[in-house]
Formats: structure tokens, C-alpha cells, sequence
């Protein structure tokens, strides 16, 4: 079976920071540093168990792009569309844990229509959004072991393809 890294070196070049996290806050303000690396036509998918703070970092996303409305988990109605405020990128923030089966569920949501102009943040994306794009950032959070109440969160940053080949991920 492919891991994530297999899969990208058949994609193209892999691109890969961590980061350490220890509060809500700080993921929300990595969210922020990472709007600036964005541009329309990104797809950004977000990986991590219940609670690891996929949405905080979307939250930090939006405030980075400028977009309208709060950002909160899309769960219930999949997808969520955030227009910008600064004549910038909209968000879409998808939700697809929901979603059982794989690209043709996605296709649904018409995600490909929406990708060329927007940036397209997808939860629980994996193995159901790769085919969209050869280029996307993939944003794994892990849960320090121990402790459920701690923060810490070690985030790993993949930029896959060459979209993301020559950006510079430790800046985030």
C-alpha cells in the first residue's frame, strides 16, 4: 500500500517542513502564515484524528486570505463557501468525513469547477481528493502521545508537485 510520501515521489517533487505547535492559538496563527503561501487554484488537504485542530487551522486560513464569515466545520453540510474581502481567493472548506465513497462523492460537490479561482481546503481528503490536482499541500497534525489534554500538535507540512517545489514551507 502507498503511504502519502510514496504516493507523492510517483507525483512529482515533495516539498516538507514541521512544525511545532503548543495552543489553539499558534495553529490558528500558522493557519494565518500559511494564507500568504496560497494562491487560487490550491488545494490544501488536512489530515488528523477528531480534535487534532484541522478547522482552527482553516480558521487561520480564512483570517489569512480575508474571506467573509466564520470559519467552522463544514460536517453537516459538507462544504462551506467564504467569499474574499480583499479582492483576493474564495475558501472553500469541505468536510469530507461524511463522505464514504472516493472521487465520485467529491465530484458532487463540483470541487474541479471551484478549484481554478479559489482555494480549496479539504478535511479527511485522503484518498478521495488527490485526483483533482497533482499539486496540493498536505497538512498532517499529530496529537503529541500521552496526555489528551495537551496542545501540542506536531503539524507536517507537504507541498506535493511542482506548484510547491520552490516554495519555502519553514517560513509558515
Amino acid at each position: 500500500m502507498d503511504t502519502p510520501h510514496n504516493q507523492a515521489a510517483h507525483q512529482g517533487p515533495l516539498n516538507r517542513a514541521v512544525v511545532e505547535v503548543d495552543s489553539p492559538e499558534r495553529m490558528q496563527e500558522l493557519g494565518r502564515r500559511l494564507a500568504k503561501l496560497l494562491r487560487p487554484g490550491d488545494l490544501v488537504m488536512l489530515t488528523g484524528e477528531l480534535g487534532a485542530g484541522k478547522t482552527t487551522l482553516t480558521r487561520g486560513l480564512g483570517e489569512g486570505l480575508g474571506v467573509r464569515g466564520a470559519v467552522t466545520s463544514p460536517t453537516f453540510v459538507i462544504a462551506r463557501v467564504h467569499p474574499s474581502l480583499v479582492d483576493g481567493p474564495p475558501l472553500v472548506h469541505v468536510d469530507a468525513y461524511r463522505l464514504g465513497g472516493g472521487l465520485e462523492e467529491m465530484e458532487d460537490l463540483d470541487l474541479d469547477v471551484s478549484l481554478p479561482d479559489s482555494v480549496v481546503v479539504v478535511e479527511w481528503g485522503d484518498g478521495k481528493v488527490e485526483e483533482l490536482t497533482d499539486d496540493r499541500l498536505h497538512v498532517l497534525i499529530h496529537r503529541v502521545v500521552g496526555d489528551t489534554d495537551d496542545d501540542r500538535r506536531t503539524v507536517v507540512l507537504q507541498g506535493i508537485g511542482t506548484r510547491w517545489a520552490d516554495e519555502d514551507l519553514a517560513l509558515a
